[in-house]
């Protein structure tokens, strides 16, 4: 059985700990605590990592590891890709500030690891898919990286952003066999 490490990262409030929570297969490890700061929005945030797995058949597992999102809690972003074979950077398509945050956090995990990411962008209205190009700008991604819309609540559209992701990673693994 191949295991796959995938880490999802991307700033506060993006949405990590409910994707994981959505397609997990096994009661999400979490460490989500109240939110420190007044005046940000959500009621709790994640300190160290969410955990969850997803198994896609018999040969290939998933362990998805989610990563705080504010930068205060950095020094884990580097613990967390340790292994990773590839990673997902979700943003808030409807908060600027969100896909600026989301282009810091991009820039460290390029420097961590060479492996292949998508972007997902969460909270896209069917009438926003054009920002999915705007969201690329923003955060300089090339044409070859996927940025998909991904509403994770729904679980058919966290499997496919995850399962885009997995196909490159293993056209890596087989590229570098």
């Amino acid at each position: 059985m191949q295991s796959v490490k995938i880490v999802i990262t991307g700033p506060y409030n993006a949405g990590k700990t409910t994707l994981i929570k959505t397609v997990s297969e096994i009661t999400v490890l979490s460490t989500e605590r109240k939110v420190s700061n007044p005046g940000q929005p959500g009621e709790e945030t994640t300190v160290a990592m969410d955990f969850g797995r997803i198994t896609i058949d018999e040969d290939v597992v998933l362990y998805l590891f989610g990563t705080p999102g504010q930068e205060r809690f950095s020094f884990m972003w580097e613990t967390l890709s340790e292994g990773m074979l590839g990673f997902v950077i979700l943003v808030d398509a409807g908060s600027a500030e969100s896909i600026g945050e989301a282009g810091k956090i991009l820039e460290f995990f390029q420097k961590m690891s060479d492996v292949p990411y998508v972007v997902g962008a969460n909270r896209l209205k069917d009438d926003q898919v054009s920002e999915l190009g705007e969201i690329r700008n923003v955060l300089k991604v090339s044409d070859d990286v996927p940025v998909l819309p991904c509403n994770i609540v729904e679980k058919e559209s966290v499997k496919k952003l995850l399962l885009g992701l997995l196909f490159d990673i293993l056209k890596r693994v087989e590229a570098t066999a």
